[in-house]
């Protein structure tokens, strides 16, 4: 009987495309040696995942490195954003769920038995792919983890308000009806609310899932900007589609496949110089 994918996969080899790019990830990732001597602030060790009996994180191991912009990037569907929403427990909200392996923030299991994932998801900023502020005012947006604390001290809200709204690079534009409600923004004055409230907590890592696939170019724009200057005083991990906005805004490129980490290293490199064939045709733009 005939091969039905031979005449696919000859093509594909014609111009020069691996017929399975999942198939480096099947050998195991390629980490750049660069990475090593970074410090690591969050540790996927081995990390799988499974909804129900259909699995989509294959063994994933990465070191995120600390104060630096990491971007994971690839095809819809290769676990971008199970991975990242695995690193503050929200598919624990999943009853199908089930994961092997382990993360560590700071050298603390994300994934033990102990842990207080209220507390946990503190440690760690969430922005999403739409904005959700609350409907409640600017000021009261921002302020909402302090609160939560039990944090009652005008001066100490005010400041941490005022500090966060600058530091989303958003001050300027709502210092002056800081009682209005959030929802009142434009959709990228909203996302950077929504960044100011993540940072007003002090997150160990900022977590960015698409922060601006709903936004317009120059509210994009904006996003990135904000990004490049967050980097130092935070870590942040962030999902992409976008190979520019990977390029211009991270420090380091994760590249996933079918659930599988097949290429991780400085962005530089993965854009330019890939270690891996898989993973040139993807940056490239001949598959995915």
């Amino acid at each position: 009987m005939s091969n039905t994918n031979e005449p696919k996969t000859a093509m594909m080899a014609a111009v020069g495309l691996s017929p399975d790019p999942g198939a480096a990830a099947i050998r195991g990732p390629e980490i750049h040696a660069s990475l090593e001597r970074e410090e690591a602030v969050l540790e996927v060790d081995c990390f799988s995942l499974w909804y129900g009996t259909a699995r989509a994180l294959w063994d994933v191991s990465m070191r995120i490195p600390r104060g630096k912009v990491t971007a994971l990037i690839g095809p819809s569907g290769c676990g971008k954003s199970t991975l990242l929403r695995s690193v503050n427990r929200l598919n624990d909200l999943i009853d199908s769920v089930r994961i092997e392996g382990d993360m560590r923030l700071n050298g603390d299991s994300i994934y033990d038995r102990a842990v207080d994932v209220i507390e946990l998801r503190k440690r760690m900023g969430m922005v999403f792919q739409k904005s959700n502020p609350f409907p409640m005012s600017i000021y009261e947006n921002v302020v909402y983890s302090l609160r939560i604390d039990g944090v009652t001290d005008r001066r100490t809200l005010d400041e941490v308000c005022e500090r966060s709204l600058r530091g989303a690079a958003i001050w300027d534009e709502v210092k002056d009806r800081l009682h209005s409600s959030g929802l009142s923004l434009s959709g990228g004055q909203q996302q950077r609310l929504c960044i100011a409230r993540a940072i007003a907590a002090e997150p160990e890592v900022l977590l960015m899932d698409e922060p601006c696939s709903a936004l317009d170019p120059i509210a994009t724009g904006r996003v990135e900007d904000l990004i490049a200057d967050l980097k130092g005083s935070y870590t942040v991990l962030m999902v992409t589609h976008n190979m520019q906005q990977a390029s211009r805004t991270s420090d380091y490129t994760a590249f996933m496949y079918l659930g599988r980490l097949v290429e991780f290293g400085p962005t530089d490199d993965i854009f330019m110089r890939p270690h891996r064939k898989e993973t040139e045709d993807y940056v490239s733009g001949r598959f995915g």
